[in-house]
């Protein structure tokens, strides 16, 4: 089985474009399952059973960030995926944690930014641009050739080995580059692993504790002043 993981920061068109990528797909003869991770709430599970009759899901990642709930149900939905008789596991996640990477070693993992959103996103979204194998750059039609080049500029600045592809997601324009990989991409091997290091975690605001002020808190902390220590045993 292919695995291909989508991120990106909301309304960027990650489902616009995964929905092509599923309808050329098909005509292909490949057989995709899809699986999407959001928060609290995301209708493309039904958008993907109505318009292809796909196997899909929807997992809510809740009080955990979707990148942490990607990790945790990976395993079980690719196994959930095979038994579905599929040949490849499209994954849409909200990716809403910018220290975090939900791209995983040996797949296929591509990031969706939106040409509309400002020329310095892609110095700010970290991991899920770095390690991403493909930038799709959607909504080209809504800013100008030098709009798109500069914002270009900044993805290739930000992650010089990546590969580039813009399109306009609502008519599938574009998205050829996108279906040749993914066509040329190898079948996983296990065990999984995360591309990248997570971020350190050791810290009492995950654990629930809300007092504010970093001399309330231990584990790795930092003041308005200075640099990140730890505090405590």
């Amino acid at each position: 089985m292919k695995l291909v993981i989508c991120a990106g920061p909301a309304t960027t068109g990650k489902t616009s474009v995964l929905r092509h990528v599923v309808r050329r797909l098909l005509k292909k003869g490949s057989s995709p399952s899809y699986l999407k991770i959001d928060v609290l709430y995301a209708d493309e599970q039904a958008i993907m059973e109505r318009e292809f009759a796909i196997p899909s899901k929807t997992v809510y990642s809740g009080e955990l960030c979707p990148d942490h709930c990607n990790v945790m149900v990976l395993g079980d939905a690719l196994e959930w995926a095979e038994n579905q008789k599929s040949d490849l596991l499209l994954v849409e996640t909200a990716g809403l944690c910018l220290r975090c990477s939900p791209y995983v070693e040996g797949s296929l993992g591509f990031v969706v930014l939106e040409a509309t959103s400002g020329m310095n996103l892609p110095r700010k979204i970290g991991p899920m641009l770095t390690l991403a194998d493909m930038a799709v750059v959607t909504k080209i039609d809504l800013v100008s050739q030098a709009e798109r080049e500069v914002f270009r500029a900044r993805i290739k600045e930000s992650a010089r080995e990546i590969r580039v592809v813009e399109t306009d997601a609502l008519y599938g324009t574009g998205i050829d580059p996108l279906i040749k990989t993914i066509s040329e991409a190898k079948e996983i091997v296990f065990p999984l692993y995360l591309r990248g290091n997570p971020p350190v975690g050791t810290c009492t605001i995950c654990v629930g504790k809300k007092e504010i002020g970093w001399k309330q808190h231990f584990g790795v902390v930092r003041p308005l002043e200075g640099e990140i220590f730890y505090r405590g045993e």
